[in-house]
């Protein structure tokens, strides 16, 4: 039945999960996710992430934005758009890559679908359409936001692959950032080998009619490992320990930043390795050639592990003289890797090691005080968590 109510009635859209995941969302604990409602937590964070990283999880995807990009144009127009170079993806491939200003800043990161010779899926964070549209004068391309027509779910963990199998796909061949198509009750299911945890997983892309039938295929598939579906609280810990970077958490959106100083490049987001310069001209290509020869790059963004057990969320950091030289933007107690792991912006050249090191300062409350604790913070690699399972082709079954 049509919803005939006001826009102001019902400021947030459901999506079309959302019947089996309001039935499965005992602390009715939800968010705002690009004009959607999301599920934060459904009956227990700690349980929800221990699916992710011990049997399988299922987590709407559904408010992702979605653009799909077709015409005689289409790599010309994206190779313009974004850093990496599009024409080196086959098709039936998925490309991770980022796109800035013409300053040089980072506007959105996000996963590119070739589904065709000159058809495309860009799936990210943040919408983008009018810039979009802008940016196709001059080339043979239609944009599109088909955001609501497809229905995603994103299917994380070690299990993940037995589950499918059991639901009657099999991707055993299905290797990391490559799809497929799989006929599903009169519909077609797309799924890549794709994820935000890091570790084995897939996410499942098909027409919003047919969403509820596969959410129950998938359920009963996963009965026996215990799948479960899982909120955004989960999901957070789960990227901080594969050290993705999230929009308005790690960094804020060139075209939003209401301060000036708050914007960077990906040379400060250590994106500089998806910079293709030999492609030809893209957007920032200028400034980001000035600032790779000028060595003008303010900030760093790394890794850190964390004394104690005290998440340090968006904890100060100073260096051994007491001076601020940076901000934590991530950070979490990771049940994986058994530390308190973090993600940062530092203040170039503090990133190559402050002298007398860096400390965190913490707020931790305790029984209605908070008490500040000033924690050693030392360099790492990311990923924080890195599990062999999650390239392993074909993948181990659990």
């Amino acid at each position: 039945m049509k919803d005939l109510r006001h826009h102001y009635e019902a400021p947030l859209r459901t999506t079309p999960f959302h019947d089996r995941i309001a039935a499965a969302n005992v602390l009715n604990q939800w968010g705002p996710w690009a004009g959607y409602t999301t599920a934060l937590v459904l009956e227990d964070a700690e349980m929800e992430y221990s699916a992710i990283r011990n049997t399988a999880s299922l987590y709407d995807l559904c408010p992702m934005i979605k653009y799909r990009i077709a015409g005689r144009d289409a790599v010309d127009y994206l190779n313009r758009l974004t850093l990496r170079d599009v024409a080196r993806v086959a098709v039936g491939a998925v490309q991770y890559t980022a796109w800035c200003d013409d300053r040089g800043k980072l506007l959105d990161d996000g996963t590119l679908f070739r589904l065709g010779e000159a058809e495309f899926l860009l799936c990210c964070q943040e919408r983008h359409l009018p810039w979009l549209l802008d940016s196709a004068i001059g080339f043979e391309v239609s944009v599109h936001d088909v955001t609501a027509e497809i229905a995603a779910l994103s299917l994380q963990g070690p299990c993940t692959a037995s589950v499918l199998d059991a639901a009657g796909f099999d991707v055993s061949a299905l290797k990391p950032y490559r799809f497929a198509s799989f006929p599903f009750d009169g519909g077609d299911l797309i799924i890549s080998r794709t994820g935000f945890t890091g570790d084995l997983g897939y996410e499942l892309w098909i027409e919003p009619a047919l969403a509820l039938p596969l959410w129950d295929r998938l359920m009963a598939a996963g009965a026996y490992c215990g799948i479960r579906p899982v909120g955004s609280h989960a999901l957070d810990i789960a990227r901080i320990e594969a050290g993705f970077l999230a929009a308005h958490a790690d960094f804020v959106p060139a075209d939003q930043a209401l301060r000036e100083d708050r914007v960077r490049s990906p040379y400060e987001l250590a994106l500089d390795w998806m910079i293709d310069f030999g492609k030809g001209h893209f957007n920032g290509r200028r400034a980001l050639l000035a600032e790779r020869d000028g060595q003008t790059s303010e900030w760093a963004f790394v890794a850190l592990d964390i004394e104690g057990n005290v998440a340090a969320d968006h904890a100060i950091l100073y260096d051994g003289r007491n001076r601020e030289v940076g901000q934590i933007t991530s950070a979490a107690w990771s049940p994986s890797a058994k530390r308190s792991i973090a993600l940062a912006q530092v203040r170039r050249p503090h990133h190559a090691g402050a002298k007398g090191g860096l400390r965190a300062e913490i707020y931790a409350l305790r029984e209605l005080h908070y008490v500040k604790l000033m924690m050693t913070a030392r360099m790492t690699e990311r990923p924080f968590f890195a599990p062999p399972r999650r390239r392993t082709t074909p993948p181990g079954r659990f």
